[in-house]
Formats: structure tokens, sequence, C-alpha cells
């Protein structure tokens, strides 16, 4: 079993792409310190074709971190390098919204 912890931006930045790169290049440096990451995966909007009625999550950008178990996130909240990352939100391009936090157990089904 492992577990994803999602941090979720919803809302605006007044430079997406300059949001995307503070991100990318100094925020995720600080993410991957965190003790027992996994992965790190960025996510960004796509313009989708989806022929079917569909209601648009809203999301501006989603950062989406993996470890072994739920033990281990909870390490990682508890850490200097959470701290950190806390820290540096501070630093961020100018963003407007509602930014969440959820852990979420994954189960591959192929």
């Amino acid at each position: 079993m492992s577990v994803s912890y999602f941090v979720r931006y919803r809302g605006s930045a007044a430079d997406p792409d300059a949001f995307a790169a503070y991100y990318r290049d100094r925020h995720a440096a600080i993410l991957k310190d965190f003790p027992g990451l996994k992965g790190l995966v960025l996510h960004r909007p796509a313009l989708a074709a989806d022929p079917f009625p569909t209601k648009p999550g809203g999301s501006f950008f989603l950062a989406q971190m993996t470890f072994d178990s739920v033990e281990a996130l909870n390490r990682a909240l508890a850490s200097e390098a959470r701290a950190r990352a806390r820290a540096d939100f501070a630093n961020f391009p100018k963003f407007e919204g509602e930014v969440t936090h959820e852990a979420m157990v994954q189960e591959l089904v192929r």
C-alpha cells in the first residue's frame, strides 16, 4: 500500500507560468527533502475534449507526493523539511485562492 499527499491550488496566479516554474525549480527542492518521499508529481490543467457533460474540478495546480505508508507520510509531515516548505509559501509568486491538503491511500487496479 502506498499513500499520496495532494496539495491542491484552486484559484489563479498573476503569472501562471512563473508560479509553476517557482514550484518546480525552487519549492520542489524542499519537498524532495521530505523523509521517506518516494515520488513527486506536479500537475497542471489540460484541455481535454470529453464528449460527455462533466464538471471541471477547478484546480490551478496540484502537487502529488507519494510515500510507502501513512506512517511514513506522518513522519514527513512532522519533519523540518515540512516546516521549511510551509515557510517557503511566502516566497511563491502571487496566488489568490484556496490551498487544500489531502492524504489518500492508493489502490492500483489494472
